[in-house]
């Protein structure tokens, strides 16, 4: 048949592609795109604190420049007219680092769009934080969460410690900055008053600062202070960063200063060098990623190649397996149980990540070095640590979450802020339950006899949407969901005709464009319903094209019709390629993944090539 010398030599083309780009220490290390906030808060800090690493602010510059829109905004995806928010953000980091001049004619764009769409008022919480950061904004507004949540203790559900990992990082510095009222700023700075529509917010005294009372410190809120700055200090990684996160790092070394730690202390001139080191240059511009993806990545490739044929015997996977063993993260500090610990195991996202393990990292580097069992006795004691503590991340729901375990929700009915339900708890979630699920069943040999196994099913069952769909919180999203779900439950027994799996090729098939692809807006993830994308995608179609694949035993039309359209499209660069297919924050925080177009169409060609070869 045809087309299936025509998969055999795209994947050929794909495993030779990788090859050429392996690092020499056995990773890969591709962009982790997101919008404009990293690179703007980058410009703002190297210019306010006179870094010696300005000469990033022009490639920082260039990359927002090239990011703008004809109508002035900034975008999050492709299908959206403008950003708010990400307009605001670019548009501030421009200004303030002095790249740019406020009658500019791409600035004057921006603040047309900025003003006809409500001004820096309608912005979202976390931009606003950003410029009260720097004496843009007021600080009246936010006082979101009292100091004394870090003297909870964990059993308590408000507690600090109850907050998932990423919130926990993230809002030790902002319960500081929040508290402290602290901003930062060059007397020669720029303001961006002119962005505000109603004038209550333009309240500023004779010297320039704004009106707003100041919170008393008591003993009460110096020991907390103590505590989250004890925080952030312990999860400082060895690049620099606090917990790998650039969004994190930036407000760490805000806190810092509002602490009085001086602009050349070590602490934070080491965070501004990890903060560099997470930037990707191409060409004539840079980004600053907010998590290299290397880990993720890495494990991702690795896998898909071995899928496609490659042996545990070959170089490159052998050096793949070696980077990632290394990087298994041991012992971890419990925090809010007076410093215990408890064994990890499990994988991180990033590189420098040494104690934020998650599962659906986890998941994806234990099937890389599952075929490594039989080698060394290293392989066969990191597969054993990671396996248990995957499967003791197992919520008692039935389903797994990403960073935490029975992470409780109800907490953030407390909380009136922007996306807090989003972040600070981690509820079991389609995707990594049915990534995990998969990984069990495929490379385990686990079936729905077990009883752990048996619960995860019945989650994903009873949590299937109406349509027949399921929500994935990290991809983009419903198809990405989907596609999780389906695959991991035909790889742990579930039968193709089951009713379950029949409604979700059902909707699959439904949805799928007029061109034979598939693809998804990021407004999915906004309004928690499906909305289909303006254009197929590579991605979105691998991913449709694999569930289809796990489902029928002999080559269907739409898969045919689909495989090709996936050779076609993947063959050069385009926007079916670029689209984000990675989701962090609801609305206002999406990735593309530079990886992506790599791996999914190479793992959905080697699965049609093994199943249907016979054909």
């Amino acid at each position: 048949m045809q087309i299936l010398e025509e998969v055999q030599a795209e994947i050929e083309r794909c495993i030779s592609r990788l090859r050429t780009e392996q690092h020499a220490d056995g990773s890969w290390r591709y962009c982790f795109e997101a919008g404009p906030v990293t690179d703007a808060y980058m410009m703002i800090l190297l210019s306010t604190l006179n870094s010696p690493h300005k000469e990033l602010i022009p490639l920082l510059g260039q990359r927002l420049l090239n990011k703008q829109a004809a109508n002035g905004a900034w975008k999050q995806f492709d299908d959206d007219e403008g950003h708010l928010s990400s307009t605001i953000e670019a548009y501030t980091g421009l200004l303030l680092s002095g790249y740019s001049d406020r009658h500019d004619r791409h600035m004057q764009l921006a603040e047309a769009f900025i003003l006809r769409n409500g001004g820096v008022e309608n912005a979202h919480i976390s931009t606003k934080f950003m410029l009260a950061l720097n004496h843009l904004y007021p600080w009246p507004a936010f006082y979101p969460i009292p100091l004394f949540l870090l003297h909870l203790p964990k059993f308590i559900p408000f507690s600090f410690y109850r907050w998932s990992s990423y919130v926990r990082t993230h809002f030790a510095p902002i319960l500081i900055l929040c508290h402290m009222k602290f901003s930062l700023r060059k007397p020669s700075a720029p303001d961006i008053t002119h962005l505000f529509v109603t004038r209550k917010h333009r309240r500023l005294d004779r010297k320039g600062r704004w009106l707003q009372k100041s919170r008393p410190t008591n003993p009460i809120s110096k020991a907390a202070i103590k505590k989250a700055e004890r925080y952030m200090l312990q999860n400082i990684e060895q690049d620099g960063t606090l917990g790998s996160y650039a969004s994190a790092t930036f407000f760490m070394i805000y806190a810092l200063l509002s602490l009085g730690y001086q602009h050349d202390s070590p602490v934070i001139q080491h965070a501004i060098q990890g903060l560099t080191s997470f930037g990707y240059q191409i060409n004539n511009e840079a980004h600053i990623q907010n998590s290299p993806s290397t880990v993720w990545d890495t494990a991702l490739i690795c896998h898909s190649l071995q899928e496609a044929g490659l042996t545990t015997e070959d170089p490159a996977i052998q050096n793949a397996a070696q980077y990632l063993l290394a990087l298994q993260q041991g012992e971890l500090r419990e925090e809010g149980r007076n410093t215990l610990n408890r064994l990890s195991g499990g994988w991180g996202f990033s590189e420098s990540s040494t104690a934020n393990p998650d599962v659906d990292d986890t998941q994806a580097v234990l099937r890389a070095l599952t075929r490594f069992a039989d080698h060394q006795i290293d392989y066969r004691e990191a597969l054993r640590t990671g396996i248990n503590w995957l499967l003791g991340m197992q919520n008692d729901d039935g389903g797994w979450a990403a960073f935490e375990k029975n992470s409780v929700p109800s907490m953030t009915r407390q909380f009136c802020i922007q996306n807090f339900a989003d972040t600070a708890v981690d509820p079991s979630a389609a995707d990594v339950t049915g990534r995990t699920l998969e990984f069990l069943g495929s490379h385990l040999k686990m079936t729905m006899t077990h009883p752990g196994v048996q619960d995860s099913v019945y989650w994903l069952i009873k949590n299937q949407k109406n349509d027949g769909s399921w929500y994935g919180r990290w991809g983009i999203s419903f198809i990405y969901g989907t596609w999780a779900a389906v695959t991991g439950l035909r790889a742990v027994g579930m039968s193709a005709d089951h009713p379950t799996i029949q409604h979700a090729i059902d909707w699959l098939l439904k949805i799928r464009q007029l061109d034979g692809g598939w693809g998804e807006s990021c407004k999915s993830d906004i309004h928690k319903n499906y909305i289909p994308a303006q254009y197929s995608t590579v991605v979105h179609t691998a991913w449709a094209l694999d569930t289809l694949i796990a489902v029928h035993d002999q080559p269907t039309e739409e898969i045919n019709k689909g495989l090709a359209n996936l050779m076609e499209w993947n063959s050069q660069e385009s926007k079916r390629s670029s689209y984000p297919t990675g989701a962090g924050l609801p609305g206002h925080f999406y990735i593309h993944y530079h990886s992506y177009p790599h791996i999914w169409p190479l793992l959905t060609l080697s699965h049609y090539w093994t199943k249907y070869k016979g054909y």
